[in-house]
């Protein structure tokens, strides 16, 4: 529900899940898989300025370099895991200012994409 409402968001200009029918390998998942993964990746409309913001903003999930827990968890790479790596060498990672990784954990949905969507909505105004 989270991946498909990012998918959606006018803030948002890309989505990574294979979950998702748009995702590259979706069926291939589909086949291995037994459910997605809790792993949602997406990038920002905007620019560094606009994920920190983002990431300012988000009150239910948290933010951790290490993803992977029962709460939900965010983060952005360029500003946080990978902040001293070069940005040429980000981009040849394909780690650019707006992706953010989110780890959605047991919290209520509804909650979860209420979160996102404030946080989104904060970061366009920058």
């Amino acid at each position: 529900a989270i991946a498909l409402f990012l998918e959606q968001h006018p803030s948002v200009s890309k989505v990574l899940y294979p979950g998702l029918p748009s995702h590259p390998q979706h069926e291939l998942a589909k086949h291995q898989q037994h459910g997605f993964g809790a792993m949602i990746t997406f990038y920002c409309v905007g620019k560094r300025e606009n994920s920190a913001v983002f990431l300012q903003n988000l009150k239910v999930f948290a933010l951790a370099e290490s993803l992977g827990a029962v709460e939900s968890l965010a983060e952005c790479p360029s500003l946080m895991t990978h902040a001293s790596v070069p940005d040429d060498q980000r981009a040849l990672l394909g780690i650019d200012d707006t992706l953010i990784r989110l780890s959605v954990g047991v919290e209520s949905c509804k909650d979860l994409i209420d979160d996102v969507d404030c946080a989104l909505k904060a970061s366009q105004n920058v």
